[in-house]
């Protein structure tokens, strides 16, 4: 969604577009009568609505679904003014399918979380290894923006973090993008992924960091920015600050339940299951991953992958338990190896060489309680 710091009647009238709206409904949903649309659709830049409208405006875009926000987003690359902020506007392929663009984004995104990842590589490809972004209008480069971005999820779903093919060379090409194009929320949702490529690389001191910062970066989302709460949790979890991280963990998990989002909400369960395993607490550890279990909706290979590795996790960790977690981990193993979860499957192993250590984050091996 692009951030505003004002509405002008370009982009109200970008907004009627974007969820479709003839003029009258248009101005029904606002409350403002329809020649004040009409007003925004004919004086464009010149007319600014008064500071109320502003800020129905800004309510109506937050509740617009992800097709509306995508549709409003390359409306508004596509009739920002020629060279604004600093943009070289280059000419545009005249024989691009924008729409046939936009629809293979939208089944990407479906195939990526199905981890179908042939698919969703070449919906990419079909793009990416034909366009040069230097020779895209701004409606082009901000579909090539969305695609290296997608690419950036391909990879980073299959645990390729580093390097030249890699989701954090990928994310920092799109980052540069939609910087280019001056979206200021796109550009810090990038930066909300390139943390997070930082943590899964091992680096949980740097991610915290990001992730504090992000936490309150208002050109998130409230969503984005519990999610970067939450994650806060997990960096300090894997520093071993496994208290603090139940208390941040906590916190983010009553923002997910006041923002009405229950499958984040569900996420954060299962974190703090895996906080509560790390301070030695398994009775805790067990009551919140049967919470995550009982409300999350872990359909897809990667949601069922994640949640029953935290499973084994916690199961493995108590001596009665540990050959139920052997099992377990041994069913998950075999799903993320069959998915290609890259990054899973490195955790998995993690899991059973920490079987052998003599401690792991406080919490005595099973050789040590045997």
């Amino acid at each position: 969604m692009v951030y505003l710091r004002e509405w002008t009647g370009l982009e109200a009238s970008a907004l009627q577009r974007a969820v479709r709206d003839s003029v009258r409904a248009f101005a029904d949903r606002l409350g403002v009568a329809p020649r004040t649309v009409g007003k925004w659709n004919q004086l464009r830049t010149a007319t600014v609505p008064r500071p109320d409208i502003q800020a129905i405006l800004d309510t109506v875009l937050a509740r617009a679904t992800a097709d509306e926000q995508l549709r409003f987003e390359a409306l508004m690359a596509e009739l920002r003014p020629a060279g604004a902020a600093g943009v070289k506007v280059a000419q545009s392929v005249a024989t691009l399918d924008f729409e046939a663009w936009s629809e293979d984004l939208e089944r990407t995104v479906v195939a990526l979380s199905w981890q179908n990842f042939g698919f969703a590589g070449e919906l990419l490809n079909r793009w990416l290894a034909r366009l040069e972004p230097d020779k895209l209008d701004e409606r082009g480069l901000y579909l090539y923006g969305r695609s290296l971005t997608l690419l950036g999820d391909y990879h980073c779903d299959q645990g390729a973090l580093l390097g030249q093919l890699s989701a954090e060379s990928t994310y920092r090409k799109a980052r540069d993008v939609f910087t280019q194009l001056g979206i200021p929320r796109r550009v810090a949702q990038i930066d909300l992924s390139l943390a997070v490529v930082t943590e899964m690389s091992g680096d949980a001191v740097s991610a915290g960091r990001q992730y504090d910062q992000l936490a309150v970066d208002d050109r998130l989302s409230a969503r984005d920015r519990g999610r970067a709460a939450l994650w806060v949790g997990t960096a300090l979890s894997k520093q071993d600050e496994h208290d603090q991280a139940v208390s941040v963990m906590v916190t983010a998990a009553r923002m997910f339940e006041t923002l009405g989002e229950p499958d984040d909400w569900s996420s954060a369960q299962q974190k703090i299951a895996l906080a509560y395993r790390g301070t030695g607490n398994l009775a805790g550890a067990m009551r919140h991953i049967e919470i995550a279990r009982s409300t999350g909706r872990a359909h897809s290979p990667l949601q069922q992958v994640q949640l029953g590795t935290a499973m084994a996790h916690i199961l493995v960790s108590d001596a009665a338990t540990q050959v139920e977690g052997l099992t377990r981990l041994d069913h998950v193993d075999r799903v993320a190896g069959q998915f290609n979860l890259g990054h899973q499957l490195r955790s998995i192993q993690r899991i059973r060489q920490s079987l052998t250590a003599p401690a792991v984050s406080g919490i005595p091996s099973s050789k040590e309680r045997a």
